[in-house]
């Protein structure tokens, strides 16, 4: 593989522009002065990534009953203790499907879990 292959392979960071208003660019440059952050680019950097992180989607992976059950067993087995959500969120499986096979398992006798 040429070097020029593999570096168009490598993200490439993108400049954006936007407006903020004069009170924020004065509170930013506060903190700046303050040594918070090096500038008005890191500040909006660390911004974006903290919204980023705050509004992250959950993906829910579509996948038929058994092999939930399955994974969901396994999750347990390996955990031991875990709440329903911790497993949906983990395995990327719907809350309602995880709380039904949950339940199920419990009646089998084959799953004992704190919720």
């Amino acid at each position: 593989m040429s070097g020029t292959e593999s570096e168009s392979k490598t993200p490439v960071a993108k400049a954006i522009g936007t407006k903020v208003t004069p009170r924020e660019i004065e509170e930013i440059n506060g903190l700046i002065e303050a040594g918070i952050y090096l500038s008005v680019s890191d500040f909006i950097r660390e911004a974006v990534r903290d919204k980023l992180r705050a509004i992250k989607v959950i993906k829910i992976r579509d996948i038929d009953y058994e092999s939930a059950k399955s994974e969901i067993l396994g999750y347990y087995r390996s955990y031991e203790e875990a709440y329903d959500y911790e497993v949906a969120h983990d395995l990327e499986l719907d809350y309602g499907l995880v709380c039904e096979i949950t339940e199920e398992l419990e009646r089998e006798g084959r799953l004992g879990v704190t919720k």
